[in-house]
């Protein structure tokens, strides 16, 4: 089979509909979770810091990256503490520890018995077609 951008799209939603499946009873969105996770991951950031990480992930603007953070502060599950710094709640971590136990379960049976150099390969091409994309983003 050829990479195409059909490929790409039917394996992007498929893989956003397993998301949305593991997501469902958290009250927790698809952008949420990509800034819960950035969030988690990082140990936490500044704020600014951390809403620049978070519009460069979705792909939004700064505001609606502001949006993403308020969302989860409101819902107990990110803080920001005295120095300003954004971090997960115990909540908040208890949540992604649980949704991400089962993503890794998943991705695992999806791609853990390829060979590792056919996953370098579609690493590295995946890894153009983002980088391209992306500087295309940036022109329109």
């Amino acid at each position: 089979m050829t990479l195409t951008t059909q490929v790409i799209g039917q394996t992007e939603k498929a893989l956003n509909a397993i998301l949305d499946r593991l997501l469902a009873g958290t009250d927790i969105t698809e952008p949420q979770w990509v800034t819960l996770t950035l969030t988690v991951v990082s140990g936490g950031l500044p704020a600014e810091a951390l809403t620049a990480r978070v519009s460069a992930a979705l792909k939004v603007d700064s505001a609606i990256a502001r949006e993403r953070l308020a969302e989860l502060t409101s819902a107990g599950l990110v803080r920001q503490n005295p120095e300003g710094v954004v971090e997960a709640t115990e909540r908040g971590k208890a949540q992604w520890e649980a949704v991400r136990a089962q993503v890794t379960e998943i991705t695992q049976r999806l791609w853990g018995d390829l060979p590792e150099e056919d996953l370098a390969v579609a690493g590295r091409v995946l890894s153009t077609v983002l980088t391209r994309a992306n500087a295309a983003l940036a022109t329109v």
